[in-house]
């Protein structure tokens, strides 16, 4: 709903440098006078009246273009060995406007919003290294690109620009067209000329290269579309105001087609050297949803993934080469936490083994086995041996394939193994996808994304029904605390529901689950106990009534063993009991849950404590065979500030652990909460149920976007009426005689993505309150 009045002040194209595709929205791409009046052909006429064809290669080279196809073999040295190469027969100039990138469209828009720039640039090229035929390969594909390109064409003829005797001079150069059947190998140098040639397009052997032997048999040159518009912008501007853009070595700008996981997809045009962080979030805008970013594709199907945490790299050639990515023709494809990297590389794999043309005995099967590899993994049906073997066929077909295909096509396994290693251990260890995309291994999403792997369609389905009993079992077979997990639990099936990633609403779960209990005694529930046996099953000891610890408990119990559980409180039930606040989980509910829990098997010792009451050593004397550690982490992270330790100040788990266990009041006055997570709001909601209490304040460092805790809670909260101050951070407490009196707070302003995938918080100075 923001309202811009200027085209430069929207985000999306404010950070960009549109130099090339700034003339597709002047131009009438069918209209040559459109071409001319906006500056076309001057940089022409400039080299043709001037005379020098040196003059052409030394400007091209001193501007440090580099050929924009995805070699990024600087395009002055190629056009300087053409212009030396003496050949009696001609030379050809070629612009691979094949672009076999799934999700790259940067050439075809070039091709359709300005092919004028092409032909001038192709002209140019033509001049200066002696070369008399030009040939554009365009893929089928682009229907509206080659009726564009083929008038564009008829008019330069008709206007005198190709042809013999252009602009009087004595300099001749025609353009033909040649249609690609979309065959990704024909982007590749020499099998782009055997297509050309009208012959199967495979790779061959080099040497000889295309400058000294191509189409024909004659020297050629070989640039892709978006190198060649960028010819009359160097001689337009000049090549020293052409490098300043950019960085050394990699000078210029560059196209890329931003797609995926991201708010604003499209074309962007960037200085080389800018960062992929500043790409995808700056002009990207970042995440469409809550899911963070976890991963940009760049170079097509045989570029590399680089994860979030890499997101400073500069975009150039070397960079991108060293972390195991290429620059390509552009494609830039983001993914975010939904995006399994097992899927990615078997998705590019099975696009690179069908576009293999199998001249290459390790091309052919080895892209084949890597897919089959691959497969086997994201069915869960691979080994850890098959992923070592999966590495080294991948170096072996990048380093024994004899065209760029091959050599590039391991880039999608390499980069992902490098970068995410652990999601195939997953998939082979534990059967498990983290972004539920596997099928074979997720299921359905919900139970999937389930701690405890409870089938939540069984029991929504038995609801429907009304079979309310029923839709109890299936919930108690998962989980010992169903009452409790249908009021705290942090609902991440619905997060993987079907319904609500198909753009619907996701069904509410949780809010069944409490439905279910809240309506049927939990006696219904009859767990099956392990067959009594001959002889007593060795007696464990379990340390902490928490969850895990009562969970564990239970599950002895019915496998037949005498459990004694330990517990340092004067109560079970661990975080359940002493940090969830009962307006959250009333008590009754909680207890009655335990209650269930605890048979003639188990016994209960509160008011014990490892290391006071009792050691591992003695357990082991008193006849424990076996020991199950369930403590938790009772402890509240510090924020190192001075004043911390005043009286006044208490540690959120602490707070919470006096009142829900013990009853004490501590909050009085006006209430300052540091932070933005759960422990922190459960605070905020305990300290406004307080008597003597005014006011309660949030302060956190970043937005509420940002905020880690459930947005039910968060919403809840201040619908009871505590306040939250965001973009805070506390800078000292202030105290007075050992107490406290207040704190000091600076404003910050969200700066760069950290490796969480959230803004850093930046102190903004002089902003100290």
């Amino acid at each position: 709903g923001e309202r811009f009045y200027s085209y430069s002040d929207i985000p999306f194209f404010k950070n960009q440098q549109r130099v090339l595709l700034e003339m597709n929205q002047k131009i009438d791409p069918i209209r040559i006078y459109n071409y001319i009046a906006s500056g076309g052909y001057g940089a022409l006429e400039d080299v043709l009246s001037e005379g020098s064809r040196d003059r052409v290669v030394k400007e091209v080279k001193a501007s440090g273009l580099r050929g924009r196809g995805g070699a990024g073999f600087p395009t002055g040295v190629k056009w300087e060995l053409l212009a030396k190469e003496r050949n009696g027969h001609g030379k050809f100039l070629v612009c691979n406007a094949d672009e076999g990138d799934p999700g790259a469209y940067m050439d075809r828009s070039i091709l359709e919003g300005n092919p004028h720039s092409i032909i001038e640039g192709m002209t140019i090229g033509a001049y200066g290294t002696g070369a008399t035929e030009g040939v554009v390969y365009v893929r089928n594909e682009y229907p509206l690109a080659i009726k564009h390109l083929m008038i564009a064409l008829r008019q330069c003829r008709d206007f005198g620009l190709l042809g013999e005797d252009i602009l009087g001079t004595g300099f001749s150069f025609d353009i033909k067209l040649v249609r690609g059947a979309g065959a990704f190998v024909c982007g590749e140098e020499t099998a782009l000329i055997r297509s050309i040639e009208g012959k199967m397009g495979e790779p061959r052997q080099r040497p000889p290269f295309p400058i000294e032997k191509g189409i024909d048999g004659k020297p050629t040159a070989i640039n892709n579309v978006e190198t060649w518009a960028n010819i009359p912008l160097i001689f337009r501007v000049g090549p020293e105001e052409y490098a300043k853009q950019g960085t050394k070595g990699n000078t210029g700008t560059k196209i890329f087609s931003l797609v995926g996981k991201i708010k604003n997809t499209g074309l962007v045009e960037v200085p080389m050297g800018i960062t992929i962080k500043e790409v995808v979030y700056d002009i990207g805008g970042g995440p469409p949803g809550k899911a963070k970013i976890k991963a940009v594709q760049t170079g097509g199907p045989s570029g590399g993934c680089i994860p979030a945490e890499r997101f400073d790299l500069p975009i150039d050639y070397d960079s991108l080469a060293e972390a195991g990515s290429i620059m390509g023709s552009g494609g830039m494809i983001v993914m975010d936490e939904k995006t399994c990297m097992v899927d990615v590389a078997k998705y590019f794999m099975n696009f690179l083994k069908g576009e293999s043309c199998g001249k290459c005995y390790t091309c052919r099967k080895g892209t084949q086995r890597m897919y089959e590899i691959l497969d086997d993994i994201s069915r869960g049906k691979g080994t850890l041996e098959q992923l070592d073997l999966l590495e080294e066929l991948a170096n072996v077909v990048k380093d024994t394939t004899m065209c760029g295909l091959g050599q590039t096509a391991s880039n999608p396994v390499l980069s992902t193994l490098r970068y995410y290693r652990h999601e195939y251990e997953e998939h082979i260890r534990d059967k498990r996808c983290r972004a539920f995309v596997c099928s074979e291994l997720v299921g359905a999403p919900c139970q999937a994304a389930c701690p405890v792997d409870t089938e939540a369609w069984r029991y929504v389905a038995h609801i429907a029904r009304g079979e309310y009993e029923e839709a109890y079992q299936v919930i108690r077979e998962a989980n010992p605390f169903p009452s409790v997990c249908g009021r705290v639990c942090s609902h991440p099936c619905e997060s993987q529901c079907r319904s609500g990633t198909a753009g619907e609403s996701p069904i509410a779960i949780r809010a069944l689950k409490r439905f279910v209990t809240d309506r049927v005694d939990p006696a219904v529930y009859k767990p099956k106990r392990a067959a009594r046996t001959k002889g007593d099953k060795a007696p464990v000891a379990v340390v902490g009534s928490g969850p895990g610890g009562l969970t564990a408990a239970h599950h002895l119990s019915l496998a037949g063993h005498k459990v004694t559980v330990f517990e340092a409180d004067d109560r079970p039930g661990g975080m359940l009991v002493s940090g969830i606040p009962p307006h959250r989980l009333p008590r009754d509910t909680l207890n009655k849950e335990i209650e269930s829990l605890l048979d003639e098997n188990v016994t209960l010792k509160c008011g014990t404590a490892l290391g006071r009451d009792f050691t591992l050593d003695s357990l082991f004397e008193d006849g424990f065979k076996a020991v199950f550690l369930a403590m938790g982490a009772h402890k509240s992270r510090k924020l190192n500030l001075e004043g911390e330790d005043a009286a006044g100040v208490y540690p959120a788990i602490g707070f919470l652990k006096d009142f829900n266990l013990r009853g004490k009041t501590l909050a009085k006055g006006r209430v300052g909460v540091i932070g933005g997570g759960d422990s922190a709001v459960d605070a905020a909601g305990v300290a406004l149920r307080q008597d003597g209490v005014e006011s309660v304040t949030i302060f956190y460092r970043r937005t509420r976007n940002e905020m880690p805790a459930q947005e039910r809670d968060i919403e809840t909260v201040l619908e009871e009426g505590v306040e939250l101050e965001t973009l805070v951070s506390p800078v000292r407490v202030l105290t007075e005689g050992g107490r406290l009196t207040g704190i000091e707070c600076i404003k910050n302003r969200l700066g760069e993505v950290d490796s969480s995938g959230r803004r850093r918080p930046v102190p903004i100075p002089g902003t100290e309150h």
